[in-house]
């Protein structure tokens, strides 16, 4: 059988950890909060836990996976000191969805002194989101 997996692309691509057996909801949680689209999946030999997910959200890839302790990812693992960003065309439209998909406000999204709006949430895994668009005059 031909291997059907998509090539990846050189580059830096982040690769998120999803807690507790939650990798298949934070799929569902990106396609609904900002548009992914998902262009592969694999599942562990428990047919369960989501081994490898790629992601394409706004133009870019973005990884994911359940975490596994027994290959050495620690259970524990809070992701902490970084936020993915998202540049887009209307931040109040992508805040929206995200909101309303269940993400968090930890920042509310306004008008920055710099000439974004812009504002910050947390997902319901516990990864930060910043997101920003050129202020609209």
């Amino acid at each position: 059988m031909a291997d059907t997996t998509p090539p990846t692309p050189v580059g830096l691509i982040p690769y998120l950890t999803i807690p507790s057996r939650g990798g298949q909801a934070a799929v569902e949680f990106y396609r609904a909060a900002f548009g992914a689209e998902e262009l592969f999946r694999n599942l562990a030999d428990d047919g369960e836990r989501l081994m490898h997910s790629r992601l394409k959200i706004n133009g870019s890839l973005i990884f994911l996976s359940d975490e596994f302790p027994e290959y050495g990812q620690t259970p524990d693992i809070k992701p902490e000191g970084f936020a993915l960003h998202l540049q887009v065309d209307d931040a109040d439209e992508w805040w929206n969805r995200a909101i309303v998909a269940g993400g968090i406000p930890v920042m509310p999204l306004a008008d920055q002194f710099w000439g974004d709006r812009y504002g910050r949430l947390t997902d319901p895994f516990g990864h930060t989101w910043s997101i920003g668009a050129p202020i609209k005059g």
